[in-house]
């Protein structure tokens, strides 16, 4: 069960690093912001993928806090940059 793990810390290592790509080279500012919730996605399943590796509940609240937020975020930005204020 350790390797699927593995595999998992792997993809999401390897997933985040395409998505700093996108996010420092992203034409658009909405290309970015789509970048960045997409990273805070990754790293809400990241920590997920900790507490069951763990087997610490606790980390299931942080992974939900971690997520909530993120959506939370897109939508501030997206209001923001529906204003026109950027």
């Amino acid at each position: 069960m350790t390797g699927v793990y593995e595999a998992v810390a792997i993809g999401e290592v390897v997933i985040a690093a395409l998505l700093l790509i996108r996010l420092a080279s992203g034409p658009t500012v909405s290309d970015r912001i789509v970048a960045l919730n997409t990273i805070s996605t990754q790293a809400a399943l990241a920590v997920l993928f900790f507490a069951a590796f763990a087997r610490r509940t606790i980390y299931l609240d942080v992974a939900l806090w971690l997520a909530s937020f993120s959506y939370l975020g897109a939508i501030v930005w997206s209001r923001y940059l529906e204003r026109g204020l950027l």
